[in-house]
């Protein structure tokens, strides 16, 4: 093993339909689509990063388990996204889609909003003060 190897932690987000939810990171939260992977039926699996955090989309696979969260309910899951650009990148993400659950506030030295993304994704955006 390389000696400048370092631990990371990447969510993978199933979604519905890839080339929407690629789409919308990129308008909502100005990613990058780094790198694209074609699979049949017209499916994807893409390398997204913001701001040099990278996490992983792709589209079901419901034959592997890999099913995008229930549109009804609350994702058990959080993704947290601490950024300089917080309050930019939450007014972005409403106005390509995503639906607001806390607004932008202030909490002690946190600034922090909490929405759920088109594809049931629940994003906290936040900086620090």
């Amino acid at each position: 093993m390389k000696d400048n190897y370092m631990t990371t932690v990447k969510p993978f987000l199933t979604v519905n339909n890839g080339k929407k939810a690629v789409e919308f990171y990129i308008s909502a939260f100005g990613a990058i689509e780094k790198q694209r992977f074609e699979m049949p039926d017209k499916k994807l699996s893409s390398v997204i990063e913001i701001d040099k955090a990278e996490f992983y989309v792709g589209d079901e696979e419901p034959n592997n388990g890999n099913l995008s969260p229930d549109q009804n309910s609350s994702s058990p899951v959080r993704i947290i996204l601490q950024t300089k650009n917080a309050d930019e990148l939450f007014k972005n993400a409403l106005k390509f889609g995503a639906t607001e659950i806390c607004p932008m506030t202030t909490e002690d030295d946190w600034r922090i909003g909490k929405l759920k993304d088109p594809f049931g994704h629940i994003w906290e955006i936040g900086c620090i003060l």
